[in-house]
């Protein structure tokens, strides 16, 4: 990771309000991929004192954004993602890791993984997610 990536990076997410608001961390980035992290609290939990759906689907868009985003070159935006919930995240942090598979001049298709991990470091996977990513340039345009 090049430094002159993570101060762009670094600077994208530093300017998003709910991610300030969420106490997220962008740990990781590469020139395809990205690492986001927000620590668990009560806050965030739903009824059954389980992360809620709305903060993993926070960490997979935004992941998924980042990576698709470094992918193609400079400042991203969301076409679409889907997120499979597949455990309920319990734990200390929960961490988003989020790659580009397929990327082209205008789009990235992007998968990333979701994880709690517990006071002892141990990592559970929670929630997948894929996403295709298109360059903030490309909002504006009708097909």
């Amino acid at each position: 990771m090049t430094t002159e990536l993570s101060a762009f990076a670094q600077g994208i997410f530093d300017a998003q309000p709910f991610s300030k608001f969420l106490g997220a961390e962008l740990t990781e980035v590469g020139p395809d991929s990205a690492e986001i992290r927000v620590r668990i609290r009560p806050e965030l939990l739903q009824q059954h004192g389980f992360v809620h759906g709305g903060v993993l689907s926070y960490l997979a868009d935004n992941a998924l954004t980042f990576a698709g985003g470094l992918a193609l070159g400079g400042d991203a935006l969301t076409a679409e993602y889907k997120v499979n919930y597949a455990k309920p995240a319990t734990g200390e942090t929960v961490v988003a890791r989020a790659k580009a598979l397929v990327t082209t001049r205008r789009q990235s298709v992007c998968q990333c993984t979701i994880h709690t991990v517990s006071a002892d470091g141990e990592e559970r996977l929670v929630a997948v997610a894929q996403g295709t990513i298109v360059a903030a340039g490309d909002r504006g345009r009708q097909s």
